[in-house]
């Protein structure tokens, strides 16, 4: 199945629709006991890669709170979401006056989402608070993910954590709590969730509607524990690119050009926004993967140069998209120096 909201793969059902989450019971037990206990903490970090189920957790504890809002009569466990409930709902549709989800906005201009979470998104937990403070009724702020906070919106953030209302909750999620701003960390309560395992992976996927048959070695192998990986590879093509991309690292001469010419199209091209992601990414895991195998036999001068190649790619990327330069050109040049590099 497919959902029209921005920035929700084809396949995939949008956290505050979702009423199943996969393999993180132990991370659920927690959240509903340090609530149902009357101390539970008002910030959570809630961390781990992308695609896991971080957004899924966030809303079903959101609905377990505001569906239960005296934590002395809480369940001591966190259910499925009724459907049916009001709350669930209006969680729902975006509806609910006690819940605000901050994440990248639509630009009004292109319809694409944007790049970043931007202080006037910050903004409207402002409003939000203001808003409601005297309902008396929890109030919750999805951050999500806060990687994705430009530095201003991280600031405006920050200062609403150091200060919160009473009866409020932010759960923040982050892929790469390393990157968040260290007293943003030092506010909240980390709570790590780690990558699905084949099990709950291969369950996850056929509550999409993708078999159990669809879901080969190969591909939970190359998911890495996370859902949207994997839709990216049964959805978007990610199987070939990576297939493609080994293709220009192991081709020569004339042969290796055309492979390089034949995946930056592929990456080029109209609606391939997706895609290009999923390749940055697996390009950088790939250069820290061999960096480590390098430096675990010993060879220290190899891990650095790679550690290099791995901050000089990132950084032309970052400087490409910064200044909308030909995505093509940028992947032919940072191509042909992988191949340089990897090969030496």
């Amino acid at each position: 199945m497919s959902d029209e909201r921005p920035g929700v793969l084809d396949g995939a059902v949008p956290p505050q629709d979702n009423t199943r989450l996969f393999g993180h019971r132990e991370a659920e037990a927690f959240l509903a006991q340090s609530y149902r206990s009357g101390k539970g903490h008002h910030a959570m970090l809630i961390e781990g890669p992308e695609g896991i189920g971080k957004a899924t957790l966030a809303f079903r504890f959101a609905n377990h709170v505001l569906s239960h809002p005296d934590p002395a009569c809480a369940p001591e466990t966190i259910g499925d979401p009724d459907p049916a409930s009001v709350v669930r709902r209006q969680i729902s549709g975006g509806a609910s006056h006690n819940l605000l989800h901050l994440s990248r906005p639509v630009d009004d201009k292109t319809g694409k989402v944007k790049s970043a979470i931007t202080v006037d998104e910050v903004r409207r937990a402002g409003k939000f608070f203001s808003q409601t403070s005297g309902t008396g009724n929890w109030r919750i702020v999805i951050i999500d993910p806060a990687d994705d906070l430009n530095r201003s919106a991280a600031n405006a953030i920050l200062k609403i954590l150091e200060e919160p209302p009473k009866r409020a909750l932010f759960l923040v999620l982050s892929h790469a709590p390393g990157r968040l701003l260290p007293t943003i960390r030092s506010r909240c309560l980390p709570l790590k969730l780690a990558p699905l395992g084949d099990d709950a992976l291969r369950m996850a996927l056929e509550n999409l509607g993708i078999p159990a048959a669809g879901q080969g070695s190969e591909v939970l192998s190359a998911a890495k524990g996370s859902v949207s990986e994997a839709l990216k590879l049964l959805n978007y093509g990610g199987g070939e690119i990576i297939e493609a991309y080994r293709q220009v690292l192991s081709a020569d001469g004339p042969a290796a050009r055309k492979a390089m010419h034949r995946l930056a199209d592929a990456l080029s091209g109209k609606d391939s926004d997706t895609i290009f992601g999923f390749f940055l990414s697996h390009i950088g895991d790939d250069i820290i993967e061999r960096a480590r195998a390098a430096a675990l036999h010993g060879s220290i001068s190899t891990a650095e140069r790679l550690a290099r190649l791995h901050s000089e790619t990132t950084e032309r990327l970052n400087v490409s998209q910064a200044y909308n330069l030909d995505r093509k050109q940028t992947l032919i040049t940072i191509l042909g120096e992988l191949k340089q590099q990897l090969s030496a």
